[in-house]
């Protein structure tokens, strides 16, 4: 019996449920009713113009949640809105800040997008809405691809100034005096996509907007703060940890919704005794196929920049052999050029692509319509980027279908068997320190270089005197005789700040295939190393290039097309070296602790995989540099004695085994990526002189994962042992300990002994 009225849409996914492949795999089958609409009558406080130009555009009246937040920020109090996606929250801040300048057109506003398509698609909307106003609004954006002649206009009459942290932080703060009729009349922040400004990236971003408005405090103006997020677990908080200041959170979402239906995929097992699954990518493929196929617009979120281009290869050959439009299945991810990415979005808004397949690059709020289906090949490591990339799919009013199809890993097979985690629970809150040392000294210095600091003047929740001291010692300040703190040195600090990464620049990709070299797109420093070494095989657009010459001094990799059975994959042999230690604890089997750690990365060989199965065709080595990480870390240092009677190759199993599983409770446990942690065994520490499993965060400095880990240690090994004892495999599989082969004997008893020690029972050989 169907629980869904008919439609089109639903036709094809009632085929693909009698279909005994699919349904098989169905762990979990939602429909989410529609939801109507909440309206509010138009501010009183709108101007007659403004009114018609909504009208003009079908706009009668607003959603609550539109009405409550343009009202908070109309009357100078500071907003976050966190409600779903295409929930309408761009009319929330452009309401007011139209407001201000019809109101005085002296008036300015700031405001800030993760990236430069986001920024484009918000000046087009603000223009239309300015337009149908009658209001004529100088409306720009202001970012690296800006025109310099166009440059010195926007300084001096851009009345709305769309740009990214980036450029507020490198090109307009250090010449704040070129922006000065910006800084006197600022009314309005805005910073959309709030819930992208976490870990490294947010903690910059958060000592950005401390320069800010100490800038904006020096010229005499005090801007209201309008924050946009996807739904996350504290929105409130992440405002006040990005901007010092407390938010009005408007979080209940008065906007319509279609019909949804969400389901959860398990590929069945195929060798119970390994825990061996079929293809997460062949499933995906096929029910992306099934909709691509009948018309429908669908959207496939891979995992990487690789798992991308082998689905979009997949998937076009695929209609090729339907006789279908392969040329309407296009890929997009970091490193396509940015005239490629903006012709997708329009593609996919207009209806002439018929599909995409994307990194989380499309996760964001890039306007690109509302889609009919959305499959995601595995969990994309947290609730909160699950449901961003879900609402993709859905029109206000029409039905639409989201498909999670889990992988093999242990976090994804933890999803997998508790549908309900990812379904029913809060997402995930977003952590920021900005007051990490590393990222705090970096920003007093770009600060000091834009305005003097007077004795006892914060930066942030302490004075800076301490810190400026510091900078003195090296020779950056000089403390003059009235007390204040001046800049004194030649080099222009904010140029050696990178806010998204500790690499500060990209490797460019040039083809030279034709006559004529072309520049292919572009990839940061820390992927380069595994992506474009010499020999690799780098996917673009479904096409097959191989890397002739990677000039790693110059930052270049030269590659030329081919047509190959294969793509190269390579490893990264990671050592660690404790630094200094914050805390430690006695704890069953032996030690915890946390504390400052330096990671140093080597790219060491690369494998050659079959295209359409992943069977090993050969290796080679990698030839570049060691890359290091200051970060820190949370340890497990064990008892010798308790695993004296361990001989060495059983005891390095079981620590490989543990701490892959401690790896995957601990994402869950703190609901971060597991990206975010990496994990390295050491059978005996050169620090310790002792067996240790590491699990070390992921940026430089660190945003708080290692403490919180410490703290909850109990918790963390009691659900590795669970997971570990709970899996149905029988000597250790993708989703607890590892793959058997890969790990070596009876990896699953090995490290189930040890996890069983860590939690006070007897540890056996």
């Amino acid at each position: 019996m169907r629980l869904y009225a008919p439609s089109p849409l639903t036709d094809v996914l009632g085929r693909l449920l009698e279909d005994p492949g699919v349904a098989r795999s169905v762990v979990e089958h939602r429909v989410i009713p529609a939801a109507g609409p909440s309206f509010a009558p138009l501010p009183a406080w709108l101007d007659a113009r403004i009114a018609s130009g909504l009208a003009a555009s079908g706009i009668e009246r607003l959603w609550t949640h539109q009405a409550v937040a343009a009202d908070a920020l109309r009357d100078r109090r500071d907003v976050v809105v966190a409600t779903p996606t295409a929930s309408g929250k761009t009319l929330c801040y452009n309401l007011p800040v139209l407001q201000a300048v019809a109101d005085d057109p002296a008036a300015r506003a700031l405001y800030l997008f993760p990236t430069k398509a986001l920024g484009q698609d918000q000046v087009a909307a603000f223009r239309e809405l300015a337009a149908a106003s009658g209001l004529d609004v100088a409306c720009a954006t202001y970012d690296g691809d800006t025109p310099a002649p166009i440059r010195s206009t926007i300084r001096s009459a851009g009345q709305v100034v769309v740009t990214n942290p980036d450029m507020l932080h490198a090109a307009i703060l250090p010449h704040h005096t070129k922006w000065f009729r910006l800084f006197e009349q600022l009314q309005y922040v805005v910073i959309d996509e709030l819930h992208t400004y976490r870990g490294v990236f947010g903690s910059h971003v958060a000592n950005v907007l401390r320069r800010l408005l100490r800038i904006c405090e020096h010229y005499g103006s005090h801007p209201v703060i309008a924050c946009s997020s996807a739904t996350i677990g504290n929105p409130a908080e992440l405002a006040r940890l990005l901007t010092g200041r407390d938010a009005t959170c408007v979080d209940e979402s008065g906007a319509p919704s279609g019909e949804r239906h969400v389901l959860v995929l398990d590929p069945p097992l195929i060798d119970p005794a390994l825990g061996g699954r079929a293809s997460s990518f062949a499933l995906a493929e096929r029910i992306a196929l099934a909709f691509l196929r009948a018309g429908h617009q669908t959207i496939v979120f891979g995992r990487s920049r690789v798992s991308v281009e082998l689905l979009l290869t997949a998937l076009r050959e695929a209609m090729r052999e339907g006789r279908g439009p392969g040329d309407r299945v296009r890929g997009y991810r970091g490193g396509y050029l940015p005239t490629e990415r903006r012709a997708i979005e329009r593609g996919l808004r207009t209806g002439e692509l018929l599909g995409v397949v994307s990194t989380n690059a499309l996760e964001l709020g890039v306007d690109i319509g509302g889609l009919d289906a959305s499959v995601l090949v595995g969990y994309p490591g947290s609730i909160a980027a699950t449901r961003q990339q879900m609402g993709r799919a859905g029109r206000r009013q029409g039905t639409s279908v989201s498909v999670l199809v889990a992988g093999q890993g242990a976090v994804d097979q933890y999803v997998a068997t508790h549908p309900a985690y990812v379904l029913d629970r809060t997402p995930e809150e977003a952590r920021l320190d900005p007051d990490n040392l590393h990222v705090l000294l970096a920003h007093v210095r770009a600060s000091a270089f834009e305005l003097p600091f007077p004795p006892g003047e914060r930066f942030g929740p302490e004075p800076a005197d301490d810190l400026l001291a510091f900078l003195a010692e090296e020779g950056h300040v000089r403390q003059a005789d009235d007390g204040r703190w001046y800049w004194a040195s030649e080099n222009f600090p904010a140029s050696e700040i990178s806010l998204r990464s500790a690499a500060e620049e990209n490797v460019v990709i040039i083809d030279t295939t034709a006559d004529r070299p072309r520049v292919l797109g572009e990839v940061d420093l820390f992927a380069a190393r595994t992506l474009v070494h010499e020999d690799a095989i780098y996917l673009h657009e479904s096409l097959q290039y191989h890397v002739e010459r990677l000039d790693w001094d110059e930052r270049k990799a030269y590659v030329r097309r081919v047509d190959v059975d294969h793509y190269t994959q390579a490893d990264l042999a990671v050592t660690l070296k404790p630094l200094e230690t914050f805390a430690s604890a006695p704890a069953a089997g032996g030690e915890r602790g946390h504390g400052e750690v330096m990671v140093s990365s080597l790219a060491s060989i690369y494998k050659k995989l079959r295209l359409e199965t992943g069977e090993n065709l050969g290796w080679g080595r990698i030839h570049l540099p060691e890359i290091e990480l200051h970060t820190t870390a949370y340890w497990v240092a064990l008892d010798p004695a308790r695993f004296v009677a361990w001989r060495r190759d059983d005891l390095d199993v079981a620590l490989v085994g543990a701490g892959r599983a401690l790896q995957a409770v601990a994402s869950v446990l703190l609901m971060s990526d597991p990206h975010d942690l990496g994990m390295v065994a050491q059978v005996r520490s050169p620090h310790f002189g002792r067996p240790v499993l590491f699990l070390h965060e992921g940026v430089p400095g660190g945003v708080g994962l290692a403490p919180r880990l410490f703290d909850r240690h109990v918790e963390l090994v009691e659900g590795a042992l669970d997971l570990v004892a709970g899996c149905p495999c029988e000597a250790g599989c993708p989703a607890c300990v590892g793959p058997r082969l890969e790990a070596g004997g009876d990896a699953k008893a090995l490290g189930r002994s040890l996890l069983e020690a860590l939690v006070g029972r007897t540890a056996e050989s």
